[in-house]
């Protein structure tokens, strides 16, 4: 097949994404910057492999919803998850190489206190950032924690499935979104009658998902999830605010009694250029940050959050200033970062004081 070719060849060269559009170069994302190839696809070709990839009730799906993800395995430990949609009335592919070694905390690069999260026993956790931060490979990491660690039973809920886990200490079952079950609603809710104690649910799309998943993290079981969010305090009235505003403030109050954290996350160059590393905000909920929650005062939640780096509370501008002093990235690629340049700039003369007037380039 056409597809497998340009798969492959993505494979080869370590690309993270290959884009295939009619009539245009074939198109692969390699370190962050894209590799135009002379290889041009036509438009009878991308109907082929349409054809090939999706099954007649996925087809009749990309023709009324004009896109639809899916997972494809090209051989043992090599997956991509594929959209295809539509663009100027003709077919698109965008397709992730996904990498099915589960790295730790430590090889993502990802700040320690998130080991904490994998040892509640109940209760919500959200990963948040754009598109493409890294936010499934965080997922997986956490979801492995507890696979090696605790024996109990891992539900996984995804639109595709990304990363294929083993059992370990715990029993792992994974259900994709268009095969297993309709949508992600229909799988929250019958989780439900499927002995779970931990959920992992790949993202929050609608209400009756959120209502679900909330109601899961309110009966006894620990229930990951993402939302595409750039900030871990805004992620909270992001949440609520997709409700109607008689249902918000109880929603506020289940929200206060569930939330345990929430981690944002986005993907930086190193300074070096030759890799991405994580940059991530990590909101800890404490009983006062909880009530905070309830009582609607994000700017205080925020200030809690500046001060309680002991409890595990980490700003963007905390975590670009250790990733400045640690020259991981320049002072200029944090300050393209932040939106509180003066933020960051008093994060890194106190931190600068405290290492004993170490230089920042």
């Amino acid at each position: 097949m056409f597809i497998e070719s340009c798969l492959h060849k993505c494979e080869e060269i370590k690309a993270s994404d290959v884009h295939i559009t009619s009539g245009q170069p074939i198109v692969y994302r390699v370190k962050g910057g894209l590799d135009i190839s002379e290889q041009v696809s036509s438009e009878e070709q991308i109907e082929a492999m349409v054809k090939k990839l999706l099954s007649y009730g996925q087809q009749q799906k990309l023709e009324d919803k004009r896109s639809i993800d899916i997972g494809y395995s090209l051989a043992i430990n090599i997956r991509f998850r594929m959209n295809i949609y539509y663009q100027q009335g003709q077919l698109a592919i965008a397709a992730r190489r996904l990498d099915n070694t589960i790295l730790s905390l430590e090889e993502l690069g990802l700040p320690q206190q998130l080991a904490k999260l994998p040892l509640y026993k109940d209760g919500l956790v959200l990963i948040t950032g754009p598109t493409g931060s890294g936010k499934s490979t965080t997922l997986a990491c956490l979801i492995d924690m507890i696979n090696q660690s605790r024996p109990c039973h891992i539900l996984t809920i995804e639109d595709p499935i990304e990363y294929v886990h083993a059992n370990k200490t715990s029993m792992i079952h994974q259900r994709e979104i268009g095969s297993d079950v309709n949508s992600f609603s229909d799988a929250i809710q019958a989780a439900m009658r499927e002995d779970p104690d931990v959920i992992l649910l790949g993202e929050m799309r609608d209400t009756d998902t959120m209502h679900a998943a909330l109601m899961a993290a309110e009966t006894g079981h620990l229930v990951f999830s993402t939302l595409h969010t750039n900030d871990a305090v805004g992620v909270i009235d992001r949440l609520v605010g997709a409700f109607s505003g008689e249902e918000q403030e109880g929603i506020r109050a289940q929200l206060s009694q569930v939330l345990r954290a929430v981690v944002t996350q986005v993907l930086v160059k190193n300074e070096q250029g030759n890799a991405r590393i994580p940059v991530n905000e990590v909101l800890i909920i404490t009983p006062a940050i909880a009530n905070l929650i309830r009582q609607h005062k994000p700017e205080q939640i925020r200030s809690m959050m500046e001060t309680g780096r002991a409890l595990g509370n980490q700003t963007l501008e905390q975590c670009l200033a250790v990733l400045v002093l640690d020259k991981k990235i320049s002072k200029g690629q944090a300050l393209a970062l932040t939106y509180k340049p003066d933020a960051l700039e008093e994060t890194l003369r106190a931190l600068r004081s405290n290492m004993g007037g170490r230089l920042i380039r």
